[in-house]
């Protein structure tokens, strides 16, 4: 076995680590120390590394966490251990912490006063005002902050920091049941808090969220709905095909994949965030607005946000399932 692959394969998440540091000890030409890294099939940003192989070896492993490995069964991925596994816990909670930080970032750099920004003009359309001028912002600061976050946290977490990678990733089968119970949970516990530090920046509660804002007065809520779950579809073709495809290992990889995913949400988020006059943009990320929700005040249409989402994943899933990027049994 190689060096490298030591900590990967024989990591124990309900071992005796005291018990394995001693007798790495008795040998001197052994490293006491490596990596403390919990593989993770859908890991934001990895292009699938970070992974184990389902075999015999890893058996007891996988039975903690199935989706350490590619092709996990029905069963496995539905079975209810790894809520015994305190690593998941503890990645949950800093996918809780990440999206608390995301998510109060993006609404304070990207929030405006709650009302309708000047009507284009004849000449220069919506180019000269607001309308234009704060999807550019947020969309340019989206890319630097997702990318940053998905380098940050994506050997903790995997870096979803948005529901809708996390039930992306479930319905792929490439993230168990319970870790996106747990997922799911702390990103709109960490988003609610995120949203009330927000709102204590601002010093109101009167503003409105890049991405989460709709006059639904000008713009039905029908046409949002529509704009909101073509973006989703989108963003999650762009994230699977350049930050969760094996395939693109040689030609993306670990290195560009937190890049390529944040230049795709930035671009998603600034393309939708000007076109349509009284709509701020697809928001992508439904604990974000949940977040600004919470801070300012709730709309009558954030049920688009997570419907449109939730059947943009299963139609991807589909899609996925039809040309996968893993293939074999496990053994």
């Amino acid at each position: 076995m190689k060096p490298n692959e030591y900590p990967a394969q024989a990591w124990d998440p309900e071992g005796d680590r005291d018990q394995r540091r001693s007798d790495n000890m008795t040998d001197s030409s052994t490293d006491s120390t490596q990596v403390d890294i919990l593989p993770f099939i859908g890991r934001l940003g990895a292009s699938g590394t970070g992974s184990l192989p389902r075999n015999s070896y890893n058996e007891n492993f996988l039975k903690a966490l199935p989706d350490a490995a590619p092709l996990m069964t029905l069963s496995d991925q539905f079975a209810l251990r790894p809520f015994l596994t305190i690593g998941l816990w503890k990645a949950a909670l800093m996918e809780g912490v990440g999206s608390l930080m995301l998510v109060w970032v993006t609404i304070f750099a990207n929030s405006s006063p709650p009302v309708l920004p000047s009507q284009p003009t004849d000449r220069w359309g919506v180019f000269d005002n607001a309308s234009f001028l704060g999807p550019l912002v947020g969309g340019a600061l989206n890319f630097f902050y997702i990318s940053m976050f998905i380098f940050c946290f994506g050997g903790v977490t995997g870096a979803h920091l948005n529901p809708t990678i996390t039930i992306a990733t479930l319905f792929a089968r490439l993230c168990s049941l319970p870790r996106a119970i747990l997922y799911v949970a702390f990103q709109m516990g960490g988003a609610a808090i995120g949203g009330l530090l927000a709102r204590a920046a601002h010093g109101s509660r009167d503003f409105k969220t890049g991405g989460c804002w709709m006059f639904n007065d000008i713009v039905p809520v029908g046409d949002a709905f529509v704009i909101e779950f073509m973006t989703c579809l989108i963003m999650l073709f762009f994230a699977f095909g350049t930050g969760l495809d094996p395939r693109q290992r040689e030609t993306i990889g670990p290195t560009l994949g937190p890049f390529m995913v944040g230049i795709s949400v930035a671009s998603l988020t600034f393309g939708t965030g000007f076109v349509r006059y009284g709509y701020g943009g697809a928001g992508l990320n439904p604990a974000r607005c949940f977040g600004s929700y919470v801070g300012s005040h709730f709309p009558n249409f954030h049920w688009i946000h997570w419907t449109s989402n939730i059947l943009a994943c299963a139609i991807h899933a589909v899609f996925y399932h039809l040309v996968p990027p893993w293939k074999g049994k496990p053994q």
